[in-house]
C-alpha cells in the first residue's frame, strides 16, 4: 500500500499550491473528472467567454440607441463555443502533463477517492482496472462540488443539461427552459437569450438572485420580468416532465406546460464530500454536506484540510485560491499557522445587466440591529451614465452611522465586477466611507464618479 506524505484530492485549487515548497515532498494528487477543476473547464473562465460575446451581440442590437444602426448577420455558435475550449482544453491537457510527466515527486491517481479510515484512502480508477489503496501523513481535501438536479428532473428519465454540459452542446436551442433563479440561471439566460435563444426561466422564488440585497434583487428581477428577452416564471416549480421526440414538457404547478428543446438545470451546486465516506475518517460536515473547517483550514480530523466548494459557503474560485494559499502555508508549517480571511468576500454576478457585491445587505445589517445608512446612487445621475444613457443601474453602499465604517457595497449595471473593487478595497484595510470619497481624486467623468458620490450621499 503507497504511503505519502500528503494526498491531494482535487486537481483544480488544490493543485496550485503544490510549488518549489514541496518538491522534497512525496505527493499525490487525485482526479476523477477532468484535470484542472470546475473554474476552468466547466465554471468561471469558459461561462465569461460566452457572456462576453454575448454582451457583444447585445450592443449591436442596442447600437441604434446611440445613432449607430447595425445588426446581426449570423450567431456561429460552433465557432463561440470551439474559441472557448480551442484555449481551454489545452490548459487543462497541459496542467495534467506537467503533474504526470514533469513533477517527479508527485504521483496522479485517476480516479474517485473515498475514505477507508484516517488518512485512508480508496481510490477507484476511472478506467475501470482497478483500485488504489493509499495512506499519508497528511490530506487535503479539495473535492469540489457539482450540480445539484432536483429529484423531479432526476426520477424522470428527461435528458437534461447542466452547466458542466450546456456550454458543449452542437446548437443553440431554439427553445431553452432554465431551472433556478441563482447566478448560474442568471448568467446562461443571458448567453442563450442573446446568442438566439427563447429563453424561460422557473424560478421556485418569488425573486431572482434572492441571496443578494433585496434592492439589487428585486431590481433586477424587475428587469428581467419586464424584458422582452426572457420569460420569467417566477413562484414556480415542476411537478412533471416528460420527453416526445425532441421535445420536452414541463408541467408546472401554476396548471401551465412548458415546452422545450433543450432542459437547464441551473438550480445550485452541492458540495462532493457525501460521496467520499468522510465519517470513516472522523470528518465532521454541516447540515448542508460542506466539510467543517476552522479558521486554519483543519477539519475535525488530524491531518486532514479541506478548502474550495467541498468545505466553503462560498463557492466562488477567488476564495479557494485564497484558502490554497492557507493550506499550502499550514501543511508545511503546523507551528506557524495562519488564518483565512473571509470578513469580505465579493462576488459577481456575469449577466445583463452586472451585478457585484460585498459585505452585508441591507436585510442583514437591520436583522444584526446595526444602526447603518444607505445610498442608493444611479448610473444615469453622473455624466458617464448620460453618455450610456442608462435609466436603470445602480449604486448601493451601506456604512455604520457615528463611525461611517463600511459595511456593503452592491453594484447592478455594467462593468459592475470592476466598479465594486475598490469599495472592496476600502473595507479591507478599514477605509471609512467619508475619507474614501474626499481623500482622492475620481476622474471626471467616469462610471466610479457613481460609487463617489454614493459615499458623499451617506447621512453618517
Amino acid at each position: 500500500m503507497p504511503h505519502h506524505d500528503l494526498v491531494v484530492i482535487g486537481t483544480g485549487s488544490g493543485n496550485t499550491f503544490l510549488d518549489e515548497r514541496y518538491a522534497d515532498k512525496d505527493v499525490a494528487l487525485v482526479e476523477h473528472g477532468v484535470f484542472g477543476g470546475t473554474c476552468l473547464n466547466v465554471g468561471c473562465i469558459p461561462t465569461k467567454m460566452y457572456v462576453y460575446a454575448a454582451d457583444v451581440a447585445e450592443h449591436v442590437r442596442r447600437a441604434a440607441k446611440y445613432g449607430v444602426d447595425a445588426s446581426i448577420d449570423k450567431i456561429r455558435w460552433s465557432d463561440i463555443r470551439d474559441r472557448v475550449f480551442g484555449r481551454i482544453d489545452p490548459i487543462s491537457a497541459g496542467g495534467r502533463e506537467y503533474r504526470v510527466q514533469r513533477s517527479p515527486n508527485i504521483t496522479v491517481y485517476f480516479g474517485h477517492a473515498s475514505f477507508t479510515g484516517p488518512r485512508a484512502l480508496r481510490v477507484e480508477r476511472t478506467d475501470g482496472s482497478g483500485e488504489d489503496e493509499l495512506t499519508a501523513d497528511q490530506v487535503v481535501v479539495a473535492a469540489g462540488g457539482r450540480p445539484m438536479i432536483p429529484p423531479v428532473i432526476a426520477k424522470s428519465g428527461i435528458p437534461y443539461e447542466t452547466s458542466d454540459t450546456v456550454m458543449r452542446i452542437d446548437d443553440v436551442p431554439r427553445r431553452l427552459a432554465v431551472i433556478g433563479g441563482g447566478y448560474i440561471a442568471a448568467e446562461f439566460a443571458h448567453v442563450f437569450s442573446a446568442l438566439g435563444s427563447k429563453v424561460t426561466l422557473v424560478v421556485r422564488g418569488s425573486r431572482l438572485l434572492k441571496s443578494h440585497d433585496g434592492t439589487i434583487s428585486q431590481a433586477y428581477t424587475d428587469l428581467a420580468v419586464q424584458g422582452s428577452r426572457i420569460d420569467v416564471k417566477l413562484s414556480t416549480q415542476v411537478k412533471r416532465a416528460s420527453r416526445t421526440g425532441d421535445e420536452t414538457t414541463l408541467e408546472l404547478d401554476d396548471g401551465t406546460t412548458l415546452a422545450a428543446d433543450v432542459v437547464l438545470v441551473a438550480a445550485g451546486r452541492v458540495p462532493n464530500g457525501d460521496r467520499m465516506n468522510l465519517g470513516a475518517a472522523g470528518i465532521g460536515t454541516h447540515s448542508d454536506g460542506r466539510i467543517e473547517v476552522d479558521r486554519f483550514q483543519r477539519t475535525s480530523a488530524k491531518g486532514v484540510w479541506a478548502m474550495g466548494d467541498v468545505s466553503s459557503p462560498w463557492q466562488l474560485k477567488h476564495v479557494a485560491n485564497r484558502e490554497a494559499k492557507v493550506v499550502g502555508h499550514n501543511v508545511l508549517h503546523p507551528d506557524d499557522l495562519v488564518e483565512i480571511d473571509h470578513r469580505y468576500v465579493p462576488s459577481a454576478v456575469f449577466t445583463d445587466p452586472q451585478v457585484a457585491s460585498v459585505g452585508k445587505t441591507e436585510e442583514q445589517c437591520r436583522e444584526i440591529g446595526i444602526d447603518y445608512a444607505v445610498k442608493v446612487q444611479r448610473f444615469g445621475d453622473v455624466a458617464f451614465g448620460w453618455a450610456m444613457e442608462d435609466t436603470t443601474s445602480l449604486c448601493k453602499v451601506i456604512a455604520e452611522k457615528g463611525t461611517g465604517r463600511l459595511l456593503g457595497a452592491h453594484i447592478m449595471g455594467p462593468d459592475a465586477s470592476s466598479l465594486i473593487q475598490p469599495l472592496i478595497q476600502a473595507m479591507s484595510f478599514g477605509l471609512h466611507a467619508r475619507e474614501m470619497a474626499t481623500g482622492q481624486y475620481w476622474i471626471h467623468p467616469a462610471l466610479p464618479e457613481v460609487v463617489e458620490n454614493a459615499l458623499l450621499g451617506l447621512d453618517i
